[in-house]
């Protein structure tokens, strides 16, 4: 009963939080909406096996990811920040002021992904299926995995609309979410 409560606290909440987004389905935030929740739901059925077994190799592997998922987010926005300045968006733009940068930002883990953020939700994803595997798990994460895959092309769809050339330059010398990978 508590999982089922927390599923729908969370899901009313990203739904608040995207609710523009949702309006305009070639958005980013319309296809990062269903990672959330894909996400959320791994989170929550999952929920019991977080500390389960705390010193195996699976484990291990799986805060190894999510701690990974931390550090990228938050480098990611203070990259964002510093380096990017912050446009002005117009009223009812799907996307939120803090990720609508005044200049295309290629440093720091930038340098080496397009998108960090979306990497982060990736390691998160995928560290929170190791905590416990399962048909219905990776199931969630296959559907987080996905949506994030769409939301990063309409993104770079965005850029290559705001930025131009430099930012298909930019796409040709770095990854999409793993540096040297993906």
């Amino acid at each position: 009963m508590i999982s089922v409560l927390a599923f729908a606290l969370g899901s009313v909440l990203i739904a608040w939080i995207s609710r523009r987004s949702l309006l305009r389905p070639a958005s980013h935030g319309f296809y990062r909406f269903f990672a959330f929740e894909a996400i959320l739901a791994l989170v929550v059925v999952n929920a019991p096996h977080w500390l389960a077994h705390p010193l195996g190799a699976r484990q291990l592997v799986s805060w190894l990811l999510l701690v990974l998922s931390i550090v990228l987010v938050v480098w990611g926005v203070v990259l964002l920040h510093r380096a990017g300045g912050s446009a002005p968006t117009s009223e009812g733009s799907p996307e939120f002021e803090w990720e609508k940068t005044e200049s295309l930002v290629t440093t720091g883990v930038y340098r080496y992904v397009r998108h960090p953020m979306y990497s982060s939700l990736l390691f998160l994803t995928w560290g929170a299926v190791l905590k416990s595997v399962s048909a219905a798990t990776l199931a969630l994460a296959a559907v987080a995995t996905l949506a994030l895959a769409a939301t990063a092309k309409a993104e770079e769809l965005e850029n290559l609309a705001r930025f131009g050339e430099e930012y298909r330059d930019y796409m040709k010398r770095t990854r999409r979410f793993v540096p040297f990978v993906f």
